[in-house]
């Protein structure tokens, strides 16, 4: 089952449904709090966990996939960590058409294969709430648009855990289109001072495949649909309209007949994202492009220090 996120999670400030749902955030903060503590014994090889606080769409696949790529031209053997999700098989097949990526039902199976074919170091995919695991660096992921939502944890917000917990942490990476960046900032370093703030920014890299004369139907199932949009826009697309589902959405041929008559009627050409076309399995009908993007990262140098 797809579920989209509440719209009250991404409100400025909570609101009633919000405080309704308070005392279930507060006990499973007490849970979290008495679990399994990190497991610190030193693994053969170095881990980076790219994680995330605000559930979904914060760019944790496209952050992986730059610095797999930052590492290979250094000659690093590295690899792609994924913990099994049946419904997270567009990440995992993002993640297998740039990489090496171990697949297991527990990251920490995953990482022993990996160590037993050598590789130097491991990229996590998720799993910054993984206490089973001491990692040597993590990153949380931010979309600058979504940045914290309402500020309140599950289910009373989009939060796996609270923001203040960015003073156990040494690197914030924020994606999207530079939105709300000095904001953010202002947010991130009044609770850490001393943490590396990288900024990325989303880039087409296959434009010449479209003629920003057309008008164009979108759509999409991601945890950042507005980034999406904005990233569109920002190039010049024409949009005329854009249909949002919920992330890792699995879709119908119901759906997919409902996109080509819209498109018809509105006499649009048909896009979606790269994560969305590898849902599709072939059943596009041919009448479905997908924006193939690669993340920038503004401080390349800097990020380079810090996975050192």
């Amino acid at each position: 089952m797809n579920l989209k996120k509440p719209n009250f999670w991404d409100q400025k400030t909570p609101n009633f449904f919000a405080y309704l749902l308070l005392p279930i955030s507060l006990i499973i903060k007490i849970f979290i709090h008495f679990k399994k503590k990190p497991d610190n014994s030193k693994m053969n090889i170095k881990t980076i966990c790219i994680g995330n606080f605000y559930i979904g769409g914060t760019g944790k696949t496209s952050l992986c996939i730059k610095i797999n790529q930052i590492l290979e031209k250094r000659k690093i053997k590295s690899c792609f960590i994924k913990k099994f999700y049946k419904n997270q098989s567009d990440e995992q097949k993002l993640l297998e058409n740039n990489g090496k990526l171990f697949l297991s039902s527990t990251r920490k199976e995953a990482i022993q294969n990996a160590i037993n074919e050598n590789y130097e170091v491991a990229i996590l995919d998720d799993g910054i709430q993984d206490k089973s695991i001491t990692y040597d660096l993590s990153f949380i992921c931010f979309n600058n648009i979504n940045w914290i939502g309402n500020g309140m944890t599950i289910p009373a917000g989009p939060l796996r855990e609270d923001i203040n917990n960015l003073k156990n942490y040494d690197n914030v990476f924020l994606n999207g289109n530079l939105e709300n960046l000095d904001e953010i900032k202002a947010q991130i370093l009044k609770i850490n001072s001393k943490i590396n703030i990288h900024l990325g920014k989303y880039e087409i890299t296959n434009l010449n495949e479209f003629k920003k004369e057309d008008d164009y139907l979108v759509f999409s199932g991601i945890g950042n649909h507005s980034t999406f949009i904005a990233m569109l826009k920002g190039y010049g697309f024409k949009i005329k309209k854009d249909f949002e589902f919920s992330d890792h959405y699995q879709y119908s041929e119901k759906d997919l007949n409902k996109i080509f008559s819209e498109a018809e009627f509105l006499n649009c050409k048909i896009i979606t994202t790269e994560k969305d076309f590898l849902r599709l399995n072939g059943n596009s009908d041919t009448k479905i492009k997908f924006i193939k993007s690669e993340l920038n990262i503004i401080d390349e140098e800097k990020l380079i220090k810090s996975i050192s």
